[in-house]
């Protein structure tokens, strides 16, 4: 049993890390309770570990006396000279060997599983001083298995959380698949330490384009804002330092190579590279593209856009679901309202106006008598001569017995604008 203590102290400092001193420590306080079970009350009991024979062994201060009244507290000074101490007297503090038979055996069954807490206590103990420091890095490791919906990944020494809130909705994960995820936090539990991962943090997208791009790395390239719906979609404004750099260029790379990493990184989330301005009506115009926006109205004091657009952009620029009105939001921090501008086509009482306002352009006939005929249903001056006889004309009324001068008086209308090459409407 000593020989397995021994293999389980090597295992965990070459796997886990663990220094063999804190290891044989840890054991050291989970055998004392053995110990303590097996010898009885003895003064001041320890126990010891031989690091290379494995060997348990129980100490006790005993204190030399003339005669015993103790017998966990005291032992004969004739005793203490016996067991080597040849200066022993009266009174002196004695540290003898107290290992009852059998002991290494017992201890070891009685310490296995207090040992193996013990261990776990220091695993995570170095977890948070390892991790504490690594929020905000990126990080791979290995699916190793499943807790409910939260997926536990085994970053080499230790092992790591990615909880559901922080899985990307359209992604799913096979046990012994490697995946890269972003350092969230360190959090104290009841359970101890646990390193937080998320691939749903939109500071992901950031770091992963802090490690692909090295305009920003080295600061040429600011991140300005960054809006993401995880799996779907990602908008990033960025701004250059430098005028002779595009920062939208220096993202995306040569041939998109850059982007293109990212967004197989991402599993083909799309990702928006848009440049930042202070300008509010150009920063949206950016957000919103490819969409063509017509005007602008803004409220500084609260934060409002409302944008107008033609009738065949508004679902371009509100996006599916109004996926892309909603980013823009998050991305600008500024409410966005998307409307269609109203037509401009002519409606029907716009096209009657016009029809009167032609009738009566004729000398001969009042704007009245215009109105009668348009009401009547004639709607050009073609359409009187071709379709109503001088009779029927009369028989409307207000028009009478000018029926006859008024037909006169279209048709010289015609006439005129034929022979002058003036459309209909012409003055």
């Amino acid at each position: 049993m000593n020989a397995e203590i021994l293999a389980v102290v090597e295992f965990w400092e070459k796997e886990k890390g663990i220094p063999k001193d804190v290891l044989l420590g840890a054991i050291q306080e989970s055998l004392m309770q053995a110990a303590k079970k097996a010898v009885g009350p003895a003064r001041e009991l320890r126990v010891s570990i031989d690091g290379r024979s494995g060997d348990i062994k129980a100490w006790a201060k005993l204190v030399g006396a003339e005669k015993v009244l103790s017998k966990h507290d005291q032992m004969t000074v004739f005793d203490a000279r016996r067991a080597g101490h040849a200066e022993a007297k009266v009174g002196d503090e004695i540290e003898v060997e107290v290992t009852p038979a059998g002991f290494g055996r017992i201890a070891a069954q009685f310490a296995k599983q207090a040992m193996m807490a013990q261990l776990r206590r220091a695993e995570k103990a170095m977890v948070y001083d390892e991790f504490k420091d690594r929020v905000g890095e990126l990080v791979a490791g290995t699916v190793r298995r499943f807790e409910r919906s939260d997926v536990v990944l085994d970053l080499g020494k230790f092992e790591a959380i990615l909880p559901n809130r922080e899985r990307v909705p359209t992604e799913e994960y096979q046990v012994g698949e490697r995946i890269r995820c972003f350092v969230k936090a360190v959090e104290q539990t009841p359970r101890g330490p646990e390193i937080i991962l998320s691939r749903a943090d939109p500071n992901f997208v950031i770091k992963l384009f802090k490690v692909e791009v090295s305009e920003i790395g080295d600061g040429t390239i600011e991140i300005k804002g960054i809006a993401r719906e995880p799996g779907f979609r990602t908008k990033l404004a960025v701004f250059s330092r430098d005028p002779k750099v595009d920062p939208v260029g220096a993202c995306v790379g040569l041939r998109g190579q850059r982007v293109k990493h990212i967004v197989r990184e991402l599993n083909n989330e799309k990702v928006d590279i848009i440049p930042w301005s202070p300008d509010i009506r150009k920063y949206v115009e950016h957000a919103l593209a490819p969409a063509k926006l017509k005007t602008f109205e803004v409220d500084e004091a609260r934060k409002r856009v409302l944008v107008h657009t033609s009738p065949d952009q508004l679902s371009l620029a509100i996006g599916k679901r109004g996926q892309n009105a909603r980013l823009t939001s998050r991305l600008t921090g500024w409410s966005i309202d998307i409307e269609a501008e109203a037509s401009v086509l002519p409606g029907f009482d716009q096209k009657v106006a016009d029809a009167v306002r032609d009738f009566a352009s004729v000398p001969g006939i009042t704007e009245e008598q215009a109105r009668i005929l348009v009401t009547t249903g004639f709607h050009s001056l073609e359409a009187v001569v071709q379709q109503i006889g001088i009779e029927d004309l009369q028989g409307l009324e207000g028009i009478g017995q000018d029926a006859e001068s008024i037909l006169e008086a279209i048709r010289g209308e015609i006439a005129r604008r034929s022979a002058g090459g003036e459309g209909p409407g012409a003055h």
